[in-house]
């Protein structure tokens, strides 16, 4: 799996995804799950979000949101909002970082935010969770 899957369009780090995290650990059972998620780069449908909607990404005209002309367009401004709100974290600050410092070591500064400080496991953006030791800890309000 290229490792851009997990750096999406709309500037959300795929790797902190509870559906990401739950199909990578094998948690669908115990998490009460029927599916999960490989990263919005390859699934086989259209992003609930943003791609729907935008012809750009939906035609592989984009890598990222902040290559359109419109950025950042109402639909993106919607879900950073929400996820600002709800997670602390901002999808349009993402991707100005994308864009800065590119997608490589923009991964690499998530995979370090979302790591848990006690036992070096991943955690969750959605449950504000370790995935591997249970630690509650939202990494964002730091």
């Amino acid at each position: 799996m290229s490792e851009k899957n997990l750096a999406a369009p709309c500037g959300m780090y795929c790797g902190a995804c509870r559906s990401y995290l739950i199909l990578k650990k094998n948690l669908l059972e115990e998490k009460g799950r029927k599916n999960g998620c490989k990263g919005c780069r390859i699934r086989n449908k259209n992003c609930s979000f943003i791609k729907k909607d935008c012809a750009l990404i939906r035609k592989n005209e984009i890598d990222f949101c902040f290559e359109c002309d419109s950025f950042p367009c109402s639909n993106l401004q919607r879900i950073d909002g929400r996820y600002s709100e709800r997670y602390n974290v901002s999808f349009i600050q993402n991707l100005k970082r994308i864009q800065e410092i590119g997608f490589e070591r923009w991964l690499e500064e998530q995979e370090i935010l979302y790591r848990c400080p006690d036992c070096g496991g991943e955690i969750s953006v959605h449950d504000k969770e370790c995935f591997d030791c249970g630690k509650k800890i939202n990494p964002n309000l730091k």
